[in-house]
């Protein structure tokens, strides 16, 4: 028996798991195309949304505001531009609209400009003729003819060379083009979506990119934030990633400690969500437990700055100096909080109001003569190691 929600609509029980109603949907709703049959009102669109949406995630304003563009976007036959970092998930996007749209029917092909050499691009975009040069023995039909109907997705447009721009700007505006060796002119019908990772419009500038191509491209223009600009979302993909890695290579990993998702929400991200994937990835496999330490995630060390605004950077790095000095300080005069205060001239209630708000959990450790403060937190090494700093002190 299924359930069913008041509205009619079929939930799965635990006997029916999503995939297998997902494969059974999308079987339904080809037989109803092939039959020219009009398919349920709303399930075609459901479809749809979710091939194009499953991979989005995230919750964030920054986010979400991203992703209601594409939905409002899909429906329109228009050139959009993609700007973001390495990682953000351009080309996600870009499928998005596509199976959002009406060509959701047809191909979707992924072009990476900047792996195209300058020499070949023309031939790769728009193919060529028997004979057009030496060795082709056949002729063969280019991407732009491969996404006949579909969508082109051009990633790292900033990579082309100026001839190839010449080029593309052309089949933008007329819609046709010539393959190599032909005296015959082809048309495509084809909606395309550029990305880059750049400051285009700073190309643009330095004479790197021409300005008619940038503002063919440019229709829809659609941001994608960083990582670090959605930090509330690095618990729900890092748990995704946990669970698709998990599966993947069969390991009993379920959770991340309490620490190790600290060193996720502190970290800068410099390569988005794409290294997240890949420390989760990481993780999973190094793992040898349930839950993922934070020493099976090995971030590497880079500053978090990068992600700060300016009132945000110095409020950090005003916080780093007080807990070091304050470590300093009170560590010289072995523990005495007043004859701390009477150094840093400040007083003692107030150095004391300070010691709490830069070092929160205050540890007097006692190392024979004399007591020595350390600063840690439950459940790590700190301790250990501030202890040993300590030691260090007292004992040189």
């Amino acid at each position: 028996m299924r359930a069913q929600e008041t509205d009619g609509t079929e939930i799965p029980t635990a006997r029916e798991d999503i995939s297998s109603r997902k494969a059974r949907e999308d079987t339904e709703l080809s037989q109803d195309l092939r039959h020219r049959r009009p398919p349920p009102q709303g399930r075609e669109q459901t479809i749809k949304e979710r091939l194009g949406l499953r991979s989005l995630i995230g919750q964030s304003p920054a986010f979400l505001a991203a992703k209601d563009q594409i939905a409002q976007v899909a429906q329109y036959d228009v050139s959009v531009l993609i700007l973001g970092e390495t990682g953000t998930g351009k080309e996600l996007f870009a499928r998005a609209i596509h199976y959002l749209s009406a060509r959701s029917q047809q191909p979707f092909i992924p072009v990476n400009c900047g792996a195209i050499p300058a020499d070949l691009f023309e031939n790769e975009l728009f193919g060529h003729d028997r004979g057009a040069f030496t060795g082709a023995v056949a002729a063969t039909v280019g991407l732009i003819r491969e996404a006949d109907g579909g969508t082109l997705f051009l990633d790292e447009i900033d990579a082309l060379p100026v001839l190839a721009q010449v080029k593309l700007l052309r089949f933008l505006q007329e819609k046709e083009y010539r393959p190599l060796g032909s005296t015959k002119m082809q048309h495509v019908d084809l909606r395309v979506v550029a990305a880059t990772n750049v400051s285009i419009e700073q190309e643009v500038k330095e004479g790197k990119f021409r300005q008619d191509l940038y503002y063919r491209l440019n229709i829809i223009p659609m941001t994608l934030p960083r990582l670090c600009e959605r930090k509330e979302d690095i618990p729900i993909l890092a748990r995704h990633f946990l669970l698709k890695y998990a599966g993947e290579f069969k390991k009993t990993v379920t959770a991340f400690s309490a620490v190790a998702m600290r060193q996720l929400l502190l970290y800068a991200w410099p390569g988005n969500v794409r290294e997240l994937e890949h420390i989760v990835q990481r993780a999973v496999v190094l793992s040898q437990q349930e839950i993922i330490s934070e020493e099976a995630l090995r971030l590497p060390e880079v500053s978090p700055s990068q992600c700060l605004s300016f009132k945000e950077a110095k409020a950090s790095a005003v916080a780093q100096f007080e807990r070091s000095y304050l470590l300093e300080l009170l560590g010289a005069h072995q523990g005495s909080v007043t004859q701390a205060a009477r150094t840093a001239q400040k007083h003692r209630r107030a150095l004391w109001q300070l010691i709490y708000k830069a070092l929160r959990v205050i540890v007097w450790v006692n190392f024979g003569h004399f007591r020595a403060p350390v600063a840690c937190t439950s459940g790590s090494s700190t301790a250990d190691t501030l202890r040993r700093a300590a030691h260090r002190r007292a004992v040189g």
